[in-house]
């Protein structure tokens, strides 16, 4: 009951403080409140960005090997000009590892031309991707159709001109009409439409359905060149259960290096990719940022330290005489040093509160367009620990000195 009727105390005392000080309490807290907000918002736009691209990379499928030209890694020691010289992968290599591949479960070939035009009538939709899959890419990729349906395996097979659209180029060609059964004009190709991807949004690394047109391999390869760098052929491989990633891997080099007749002093000329490189660059990007939010936030939230601790002399300073009559009256140095202490943390605790309203008011802000920024409980905990560990440091030698004070000098203090 004791410390409850301190900190009561002590909170009274610290909003008399704010009351009474309310120029020089504003400006010593603004400090605190920007830095909490500059590190509480780097971390929400953190958060948000991270939770989107790792929904992209999930969809890519965690258990799924890519076997293409380019690896997936970036660095000044990138030596591309090693890879420009890599053969694509094709088609025939991945019949080829079907048949020698024992580790996995399913294969995919995957190509993708970029900035094509669709028509429908009078409609046109420009700047689209066409996907190139073949048969068994649904077994391997995350995705949902709206309408419609998937290839069928006879439609794959024999190359027949069916395509299932992103729901971005569906509402562009067929505004009012159903899709379903009607053709559309691809590359100077009739095809009908046989389905509609669900719509999925902005996607950070950019693997959106929502402006594609996916058709069948064999019926691409009719007038479209699939050997082309212009297409970016990708061999996908899928495990089977219990089956890991890199016993997979050792297998997939193994047979790619057969296939390809390479000899043992020779390098690999393709690579082998997993969704765990992508997630591991992007958490090494968004750590680079978080590392800047600290900073940045640090400075304002060291000034705002010091701001504090003004305040807390002050404020032993006009309390002299009462900080006197207490001890006179039996209160113990560890009971003024409590009460000087929790007035600081309260006080940082104010700016903190401040600074996480002025975060919450930028998510709310950032939600009219469309942007995924959510303040989590998390973040609000982390911004009021940073605020009582401030008020802590900053109100330590302030509530030191007070609880130090002789009660008869004190007492007789102006």
């Amino acid at each position: 009951m004791l410390y409850l009727r301190l900190f009561r105390e002590s909170v009274i005392m610290a909003w008399q403080s704010l009351v009474v000080n309310k120029l020089r309490t504003v400006l010593s807290l603004l400090g605190v409140t920007i830095g909490i907000f500059a590190i509480i918002s780097v971390f929400t736009a953190v958060d948000g960005l991270k939770a989107n691209v790792q929904g992209s990379i999930d969809q890519l499928g965690s258990n799924v090997i890519y076997i293409e030209k380019w690896p997936w890694a970036f660095g000044g020691d990138y030596p591309w000009w090693k890879y420009w010289q890599r053969p694509l992968v094709s088609v025939k290599e991945l019949d080829e590892l079907k048949q020698r591949n024992t580790l996995a479960e399913s294969f995919a070939f995957d190509a993708t031309l970029s900035n094509q035009v669709l028509k429908y009538r009078s409609n046109t939709v420009e700047n689209s991707d066409i996907d190139i899959y073949s048969h068994d890419y649904e077994k391997l990729a995350t995705f949902n159709l709206q309408e419609g349906r998937y290839f069928t395996d006879a439609e794959s097979n024999s190359g027949y001109p069916v395509v299932i659209l992103g729901f971005n180029i569906k509402d562009a060609l067929f505004p009012n009409e159903d899709p379903i059964d009607k053709q559309i004009i691809l590359k100077g190709r009739r095809v009908t439409v046989i389905g509609v991807y669900a719509k999925e949004g902005e996607s950070t690394i950019g693997n959106s359905n929502d402006n594609i047109a996916a058709i069948p391999v064999n019926f691409a390869r009719k007038f479209i060149d699939i050997k082309s760098d212009r297409v970016h052929p990708i061999l996908m491989v899928k495990g089977k259960t219990g089956v890991t990633n890199q016993e997979l891997m050792d297998e997939l080099r193994g047979n790619m290096r057969s296939i390809r007749r390479l000899r043992p002093v020779e390098d690999d000329n393709f690579a082998l990719n997993e969704t765990k490189l992508l997630s591991t660059q992007i958490s090494g990007i968004f750590d680079a940022v978080s590392i800047g939010g600290w900073i940045i936030g640090g400075f304002s939230i060291l000034v705002g330290g010091f701001g504090i601790a003004n305040i807390m002399f002050v404020s032993v300073k006009e309390r002299t005489p009462i900080i006197g009559i207490q001890k006179s009256l039996g209160a113990r140095n560890s009971f003024i040093l409590v009460q000087f202490l929790t007035e600081a943390i309260v006080l940082c605790l104010f700016g903190g509160l401040l600074g996480i309203l002025l975060v919450y008011l930028v998510t709310v802000v950032a939600g009219f367009f469309d942007m995924d920024f959510a303040l989590t409980l998390h973040n609000i905990i982390l911004g009021l620990s940073v605020s009582v560990i401030i008020g802590l440091i900053s109100g330590f030698v302030p509530a030191y000195t007070a609880s130090r004070l002789d009660p008869v000098e004190a007492i007789r203090a102006n």
